[in-house]
């Protein structure tokens, strides 16, 4: 009998090693990123985006005469994912069920149309490639966006079923109606974009960048919630701090050793030249 307290003092001392070594490796790892990376609010926007988006000029909305930090298909698929994520925790927090099979059906075609649409803006790049249309920022922000609401909507159920101790069994989108307040909620964030109004696009411009990093962080959790054995325990958002720490300072390190590679390869933080 004597063992188990002794075998319990040992595992809560194993637990706060670990999350001291994750505060310290991600106190690091943060240091080491904004010290390299330009300055300013916007220039560890622009850093953030540098590591997951082209950042071509021509393809991107403007802060003035300055390019947001992620081009017009990646600023409406990060920031449609973000809001996904605030409307999922708002309306069925810890739902773990995925849609119904029609909401799903939809969803990928909203994923077929940002694929058609990238590939066309693609061809239009390319001399000699037939394309279907002349591609425009404003396709590319909303089909950008509904891929972005796709994401989330399959990503925050397998977050949920893995994270929480008494997961729901509900869908996280259950019906059109749903759906349909989600899809104007994220068309609202597009019109104040397509506004161009520099107190509206400063905001969401870092906004856009963080939704890189919610992202990431959650692609992330199931190893650190496996690697820490926190699967299926957490019963507050305070019990998941130190394995959402270790997810986000995996996605920074993935942020860091891209934007490295990149700039080795071009030499400069601006976006590609077409």
């Amino acid at each position: 009998m004597t063992d188990i307290p002794e075998a319990q003092n040992r595992a809560r001392s194993a637990g706060r090693g670990w999350q001291i070594g994750i505060g310290v490796v991600a106190l690091a790892l943060t240091g080491l990123w904004l010290a390299l990376t330009p300055g300013g609010l916007l220039g560890k926007a622009d850093a953030i985006g540098y590591a997951v988006c082209h950042r071509i000029d021509l393809r991107s909305f403007h802060l003035g005469e300055r390019a947001l930090p992620l081009c017009a298909r990646c600023t409406g698929m990060y920031l449609g994912a973000l809001v996904s994520g605030f409307y999922y925790q708002l309306r069925r927090p810890r739902a773990a069920g995925h849609p119904p099979r029609a909401i799903l059906m939809a969803l990928g075609l909203c994923a077929a149309v940002w694929a058609l649409d990238g590939l066309n803006s693609f061809a239009t790049a390319v001399p000699g490639l037939p394309s279907l249309y002349q591609p425009l920022n404003p396709l590319r922000l909303l089909t950008g966006s509904l891929i972005g609401v796709g994401l989330m909507t399959l990503i925050m159920p397998a977050f949920n079923q893995l994270a929480w101790h008494e997961p729901h069994s509900e869908p996280i989108l259950g019906t059109w109606g749903e759906l349909g307040g989600l899809l104007a909620l994220v068309a609202g964030i597009d019109l104040l974009i397509l506004t161009e109004n520099p107190l509206l696009l400063y905001p969401l411009a870092l906004l856009s960048s963080l939704g890189v990093l919610v992202l990431l962080t959650l692609a992330y959790s199931p190893i650190s919630l496996q690697v820490l054995r926190k699967v299926g325990q957490a019963r507050r958002w305070v019990d998941l701090w130190p394995a959402l720490l270790m997810s986000a300072s995996l996605a920074l390190l993935q942020i860091g050793v891209l934007d490295l590679l990149r700039f080795i390869l071009t030499g400069t933080w601006s976006g590609f030249q077409l």
